[in-house]
């Protein structure tokens, strides 16, 4: 039998439908509207299951780091305190330096330009006899201070050389003649002082920079240093100055303020008649040096912004904050250093004089 084969309704596919289905497009100015409700629908529901299967499943777990020991946060704060001590230190002596008074207008005249205090600068250093008007020491009051102690320091980074003038040593007192050269201060006060000190050592020399230091102030400095230590070869019996005797045997000793001062000012010495001003010059340097050891000690870190406050009051200077501050620096970081003395009396001949200005400023 020939003719088309027709397949039975049994052969068809089962998973193949017999008719097709057609979805409506929506219209222009319904796309014009936005999104069908139903789509938005479809969207939000969409969304949140996709959200629901973050949130099911599990993310990386990130490794945790171990707990910083307790000694090491201990150590930031220590650290932090220790800063917060320096920085109140360093802002107290800033303020101390640029409030307290300076030298007059004809001192800053006298002293020469140039020098740095980083790379080299001359300062002479006066320890003025002026003291407080109630004073107990006789033959003093209504007198022009004179300068008790002569020093010179060549200062810069890493560097301090002094050289110190005996107060007896005679020479020529610009406009006054032959005298005393500690004299020159009562006839001149710092600028002749200046002039003076320059001319009897000549060879160029010239003076940067000034301090005074003044016997009514010193004393604080010491005590807000918590005392000085010195270490006597020998043992001093003075005579009576100031209402006071110092008495001190052989041996070590810790000295206040006032002490400080007593023991730096002995002229006589009942333990060695011989003594003359050159001893008297020796236990000024002593007391510099303990003053430089006890700023160095680590009790005085504890006292650090009582001292930064008192430093710049105890003295006057044509040097202010900065400068102050980089000439401390230059004497903690200079090492203590010989004090070369000039100990010939009444006075030194031109060649010793020439020699000691080139060591003083290399």
């Amino acid at each position: 039998m020939t003719g088309r084969y027709t397949p039975g309704i049994a052969e068809r596919p089962p998973d193949k439908p017999e008719y097709k289905v057609y979805r409506s497009r929506r219209g222009f100015l319904d796309r014009l509207k936005g999104p069908s409700d139903q789509v938005s629908q479809l969207r939000e529901a969409a969304r949140r299951r996709a959200q629901r299967k973050r949130e099911d499943e599990p993310g990386p777990v990130e490794p945790r780091g171990p707990d910083r020991p307790l000694w090491r946060r201990i150590l930031k704060w220590v650290a932090i305190a220790v800063g917060a001590w320096l920085l109140l230190s360093f802002v107290l002596f800033m303020v101390s330096a640029q409030i307290t008074e300076g030298v007059s207008d004809e001192t800053e005249g006298a002293l020469s330009t140039g020098g740095s205090l980083v790379t080299g600068s001359t300062i002479l250093v006066l320890g003025s006899d002026e003291r407080p008007e109630d004073t107990l020491e006789p033959g003093v009051q209504g007198l022009p201070a004179r300068a008790d102690s002569i020093l010179l320091m060549h200062a810069g980074f890493g560097s301090v050389r002094k050289l110190s003038i005996l107060r007896d040593t005679e020479t020529d007192i610009p406009g006054h003649g032959i005298g005393k050269i500690n004299s020159a201060y009562a006839y001149g006060g710092a600028p002749l002082m200046i002039k003076t000190v320059e001319a009897y050592l000549g060879n160029g020399l010239e003076v940067n920079h000034i301090i005074e230091v003044s016997f009514e102030d010193f004393p604080d400095f010491i005590d807000a240093l918590g005392g000085v230590d010195v270490d006597l070869d020998n043992c001093i019996q003075s005579n009576s100055f100031g209402g006071k005797r110092v008495r001190l045997s052989k041996g070590e000793h810790h000295l206040d303020g006032d002490e400080a001062l007593a023991f730096a000012r002995v002229r006589k010495n009942e333990c060695d008649v011989a003594e003359d001003d050159r001893a008297r010059a020796a236990r000024q340097q002593q007391v510099l040096s303990a003053i430089r050891s006890q700023i160095l000690s680590p009790s005085t870190f504890f006292r650090l912004p009582l001292v930064s406050w008192q430093a710049p009051q105890t003295i006057r200077t044509d040097l202010k904050g900065p400068g102050l501050l980089m000439l401390f620096t230059d004497l903690m970081t200079g090492g203590t250093g010989k004090t070369n003395v000039l100990e010939c009396l009444p006075t030194c001949p031109e060649a010793e004089r020439a020699e000691a200005v080139d060591d003083l400023v290399g």
